[in-house]
C-alpha cells in the first residue's frame, strides 16, 4: 500500500504566483496538485517553470480570470474539459483519470462560481453552475470508483467554516441556496474530507488586508470524495504557510493522504 499526497490551491495567478508556488511543490512534493484561478490561457502557461519536477500537466485556462490545471506524477487520461451537463465559456472544471499502477482514481480540479453580488446574474449562474456539477457528479457516482474532487467551491457550508458569520451574511458563498446545494451534493453520496476527520476550523481562504492576522478566515476550498476514496483517506491539513508569504494568494492550500 503506498500514501498518495493529493493538494488543492486556488493560486490567484499561475504566473503572479510562481516563485511562491516552486517553493512549495519543492518543499510538499504532491503526487497530485489541483490549482484554480490560474488566469491563464494554455498557450500562456508557464509550462516551462515546472519541466523539471516530473509532472504531466493538463490545463482549461482562459485570459485574465478562472481557469483550472491538475499536475499529476502519473500518467492521466480520461479528460474533461468541463462541466459535460453546463455550457460554459468560463473555465472552471478539469477532470481526469490518474493511471496509478493497477488501480487508478479519479480527480477533479473545481473552481465554483463566487456569485456576487447576490443580487445579480453572478449568483443565479453560480446556482446553476452548482446544479450542473451535482448533476455531473450523480453520472460519475454510477462508475464506483475512487474520487477526488478538489478545488475551490466557493461555499461556507455551515457557521462553523467562518471564523465571524456576520462578515458573510450578504456573501453569496453563505447563501442558503449555496448550503443546500453543498448539502445535496454530499447527500448523494461524497464526503466532504475535512469534515470527515476535524472538527476544528480548517479555513482555506482570509481576504486581503488584515484578515490573516486577525485570523479572519472561512473554509471554502474542499475536497468532495466517492465512499471509496473516503475509505482510503489517512490525514488532511491546510498548510497556512504560504499565505503568510509576501505576493500571496488570498487562499492557502489544502492537503489530502490517500493509502492506495
Amino acid at each position: 500500500m503506498s500514501e498518495i499526497k493529493v493538494a488543492s490551491w486556488n493560486v490567484n495567478s499561475v504566473r503572479a504566483r510562481i516563485d511562491l508556488i516552486l517553493k512549495w511543490i519543492k518543499t510538499n512534493n504532491p503526487d497530485i496538485l489541483l490549482l484554480q484561478e490560474i488566469k491563464a490561457r494554455e498557450e500562456d502557461f508557464p509550462y516551462s517553470a515546472f519541466e523539471n519536477l516530473n509532472y504531466n500537466i493538463k490545463v482549461n485556462g482562459q485570459k485574465s480570470y478562472n481557469g483550472v490545471a491538475i499536475f499529476s506524477k502519473f500518467p492521466l487520461s480520461d479528460i474533461q474539459i468541463n462541466l459535460p451537463t453546463f455550457e460554459d465559456p468560463q473555465a472552471r472544471y478539469l477532470e481526469a483519470w490518474v493511471d496509478y499502477k493497477d488501480k487508478g482514481f479519479r480527480v477533479a480540479s473545481v473552481y465554483a462560481p463566487n456569485g456576487n453580488p447576490i443580487n445579480s446574474d453572478k449568483f443565479n449562474y453560480k446556482l446553476n453552475w452548482l446544479n450542473s456539477f451535482y448533476k455531473h457528479i450523480l453520472n460519475l457516482q454510477e462508475y464506483e470508483e475512487k474520487i477526488v474532487l478538489g478545488g475551490d467551491y466557493n461555499i461556507c457550508p455551515t457557521k462553523n467554516d467562518v471564523a465571524n458569520e456576520n462578515m458573510i451574511l450578504n456573501d453569496a458563498v453563505y447563501q442558503e441556496e449555496s448550503k443546500n446545494l453543498f448539502r445535496k451534493i454530499c447527500n448523494a453520496g461524497f464526503f466532504d474530507a475535512f469534515r470527515s476527520l476535524h472538527s476544528n476550523n480548517g479555513f482555506t481562504y482570509w481576504d486581503y488586508g488584515q484578515a490573516y492576522q486577525s485570523n479572519l478566515g472561512i473554509r471554502i476550498d474542499h475536497f468532495l470524495l466517492s465512499s471509496y476514496a473516503l475509505d482510503s483517506l489517512s490525514a488532511i491539513y491546510v498548510d497556512e504557510t504560504p499565505r503568510k508569504q509576501k505576493k500571496t494568494s488570498d487562499h492557502a492550500p489544502i492537503i489530502a493522504t490517500f493509502s492506495f
